[in-house]
């Protein structure tokens, strides 16, 4: 599934043609050092989905030569998992000191299908010598500063939502130079290529924070019948019947940024230890975000009652053998 959040919208495009809307204020060339543009713990509470695409053909990479990308990708998204995360509200920051040149606020937070302006709610902050940055997708009126604020970095400018093209809550994380897009985790401009020795501009700090992870887990649990992705990230199979004449027990899992031959393995045990159903397969292709899962139909008087249990886990090879990209258990109780 292509990840387009879009970082560049209609709006902002617009500004550029206003005298002054993004002229950069006076002061040194050198790039600004920044920190997490996010309060979350980056690999649990909040992942990195996407990155600048360096691939300067028609196809996506990221700046390891992963495929955490996609064509034309400008930004780095930070998300949380889904829609229930989001509403406990996570805080995004501002990553270095500027002032703040343009904000946008009031898009309703919404998936892609139902979208607005590209880039939804936003603020824009210009750091000096054509240096700003660019903070999408922002829940909607949570944006916390005002045009012409200056602000430091660490500063709440809004909340991670999911306002304007995007698929899933996050922040779009976009750095320009005089406008054009340089991609943060290497120093360099957009679309040069994978691979080369990078100039980071991350502190030391976000630098560790950001260490670079390719897949992991989003959400897992039960459900009464077969789940769709939209509504696993909406928090609506989080409250499975937990009865033993439920239409069926189905477990399931969402995991993000797995690769093509990566190797899946589902269980689905019954509260006496024996195996109810189990499965695996191979991906034929890389996925973004990506759910499966396994179950079983009611028969007879019904689930004999008992702690079920659920288990997904997804292996990688590597040139030094295999890892273990996801693993995940939830038990579930049945009444």
């Amino acid at each position: 599934m292509a990840m387009r959040s879009l970082a560049f919208s209609i709006w902002f495009a617009a500004l550029a043609g206003v005298p002054g809307a993004f002229a950069p204020a006076a002061g040194a060339q050198t790039p600004p050092q920044l920190e997490l543009p996010v309060a979350c713990q980056i690999g649990a509470a909040c992942v990195v989905q996407n990155y600048v695409d360096q691939d300067p053909g028609p196809g996506a990479v990221d700046h390891t030569c992963g495929p955490l990308s996609y064509d034309g990708h400008r930004g780095t998204d930070i998300r949380v998992a889904g829609r229930p995360e989001m509403a406990a509200g996570v805080a995004v920051l501002a990553a270095a000191p500027g002032v703040v040149r343009a904000l946008r606020d009031g898009e309703t937070d919404h998936a892609a299908s139902q979208a607005g302006p590209d880039a939804g709610n936003a603020v824009v902050l210009d750091h000096g010598g054509g240096w700003e940055s660019q903070y999408s997708h922002l829940r909607q009126g949570s944006v916390a500063v005002v045009t012409g604020q200056r602000v430091a970095a660490g500063t709440r400018l809004g909340l991670i939502g999911w306002s304007g093209r995007a698929e899933f809550p996050h922040v779009e994380f976009a750095l320009r130079h005089r406008g054009r897009a340089i991609d943060p985790f290497t120093g360099a401009p957009a679309g040069g290529g994978c691979g080369r020795e990078p100039a980071p501009l991350w502190s030391p700090a976000a630098q560790a924070a950001l260490a670079y992870q390719a897949g992991g887990l989003l959400r897992a649990g039960f459900a009464t019948a077969r789940p769709e992705l939209a509504r696993a990230l909406d928090g609506a199979y989080d409250a499975a019947a937990q009865t033993t004449q439920a239409p069926a027990l189905v477990f399931w899992a969402v995991a993000w940024g797995l690769r093509e031959g990566d190797r899946e393995f589902f269980r689905l045990i019954a509260p006496d230890g024996r195996v109810l159903t189990e499965g695996g397969d191979t991906l034929p292709r890389n996925k973004a975000q990506w759910l499966r899962y396994i179950g079983k139909k009611r028969k007879g008087a019904g689930f004999p009652p008992g702690r079920y249990r659920g288990e997904y886990r997804v292996e990688r090879d590597t040139e030094g053998g295999s890892e273990i990209v996801v693993e995940v258990v939830r038990t579930l109780e049945l009444r």
